[in-house]
């Protein structure tokens, strides 16, 4: 069985993308939070948009901070 990766990998990462617009829609609303994604470049995703980022395949996780960090974002929501 080498070479072959545990089924719930694919589905981690779907997850942690879920919790990742949870947060968004909650600091943002739905509506602006789609709009910080595609229109704010910041700094700590190399100067990419929220997008961008994911589309390059940036961990979710990492998107999230560089969006803390940009905006006042709750203790609650970190």
């Amino acid at each position: 069985m080498v070479g072959l990766r545990p089924a719930w990998t694919g589905n981690l990462a779907a997850v942690r993308l879920t919790t990742f617009w949870e947060r968004m829609n909650a600091q943002f609303g739905e509506t602006y939070a789609q709009s910080v994604a595609q229109d704010q470049v910041l700094a700590g995703l190399g100067e990419r948009t929220v997008n961008q980022a994911l589309a390059d395949g940036e961990d979710a996780k990492t998107v999230w901070r560089a969006v803390c960090e940009a905006f006042d974002v709750p203790q609650r929501l970190r």
